[in-house]
């Protein structure tokens, strides 16, 4: 689709004869027959390229220039000066106040439209290199998340085996072998899995930009999931202290989702809890309720709670809480919980009261039953 070019001349018959000679080019053209015309017509709806006479009543050529390079909406669109004046003087000043080429009237068609072409040209390239500046820095800052979000989640899993080896080093002799209940060594293992699967979501940057997840969905029992989490999760639940309460009926339905990914949800829930409530005890809940085809899950604390004003941007990225100060991160957590959750078709939200603690409500999917 050829571009929409603005003639400016006072002279009708220098317009009709641009206007012929444009067109059966394919160009749109609009005209304007002083300065005062075209800044409106500009103003509705920018050319992609201007010929602008010099020599006209009211404003001439140059203010007309200065200004529309004075203002950001208009100041890219390439402007050449078409005027009958050819002394160097009244070239230099075209390209002074902003003119990208001029030519000399009287005019050749085949040069207004070899110049009118080599301009857009310009301008066509121009863009091309914005939008790839835009597309890398974009790129670049998804990049940037995903390294801020692992070194998040990774805190984690590697704080719980190095309390579980600090604590049987602690009561260890110097000179006997240190023997793991197998328990602890499949826990450990288990937290070394995650810290790999972690550090394989760095792909996920991309993920994350365009909010396309891709999930490892699977029928998963969140009780068994939980009753897991709490285990590994014990020691830095001891050493805060604090308490884990498990709350679900004993028959429950399997969820459609990426166990790896509810694990960082939860990791991320619980981790924020310890690290904003520094006072003691503190007690945390996770409930599980089969509801309409879905399982919700809530993780309630009875910590300080959170302003109500800070409750719509909770789940955004570089979000922090009210002691941020006093904790290092990023303020990626909750905006990940939020991912995770979106890209499994749930929903995420919070309630909180000042003093009395915070509850975050997440929904999951039930694994669709198998036809009779």
């Amino acid at each position: 689709m050829k571009e929409n070019l603005l003639i400016v001349d006072d002279n009708p018959d220098n317009l009709r004869l641009l206007t012929a000679t444009l067109s059966e080019q394919g160009y749109h053209i609009r005209k304007a027959l002083n300065g005062a015309i075209a800044l409106k017509s500009i103003e509705q709806v920018p050319p992609d390229l201007i010929l602008l006479d010099i020599t006209m009543p009211g404003m001439n050529g140059y203010e007309v220039c200065q200004v529309l390079k004075n203002q950001p909406t208009t100041q890219e669109i390439p402007i050449i000066f078409i005027s009958a004046l050819d002394a160097v003087l009244d070239k230099v000043q075209a390209f002074e106040v902003g003119g990208s080429d001029y030519i000399t009237k009287p005019f050749q068609g085949q040069e207004v439209i070899a110049r009118i072409e080599n301009q857009l040209t310009i301008q066509r390239q121009r863009r091309q290199l914005q939008a790839e500046i835009q597309e890398r820095q974009k790129a670049e800052q998804a990049l940037q998340m995903s390294l801020q979000i692992v070194s998040h989640d990774l805190r984690n899993p590697v704080l719980g085996m190095a309390m579980i080896l600090n604590n049987y080093l602690k009561n260890a002799s110097p000179t006997e072998p240190i023997l793991f209940p197998s328990e602890v060594l499949q826990r450990m293992a288990q937290s070394c899995d995650r810290q790999l699967a972690l550090i394989n979501s760095l792909v996920m940057s991309q993920q994350l930009e365009t909010q396309t997840i891709t999930l490892n969905r699977q029928p998963l029992d969140l009780g068994e999931l939980l009753q897991n989490f709490a285990a590994e999760w014990h020691p830095q639940l001891e050493a805060h202290p604090a308490q884990l309460i498990l709350d679900y009926p004993a028959s429950l339905p399997s969820v459609s989702a990426d166990s790896n990914l509810i694990w960082r949800v939860l990791e991320n829930l619980v981790a924020n809890a310890l690290k904003y409530n520094p006072q003691n005890p503190l007690i945390m809940t996770i409930r599980l309720e089969p509801q309409a085809g879905q399982m919700i899950c809530s993780v309630a604390d009875n910590g300080i709670g959170i302003p109500a004003d800070l409750l719509t941007s909770l789940f955004q990225a570089y979000q922090r809480g009210n002691r941020a100060s006093q904790s290092p991160g990023f303020g990626l957590g909750l905006y990940l919980c939020r991912q995770i959750i979106e890209a499994h078709q749930g929903q995420i939200a919070a309630t909180s009261e000042l003093g009395a603690g915070l509850t975050i409500v997440f929904t999951l999917p039930l694994t669709a039953s198998p036809p009779a």
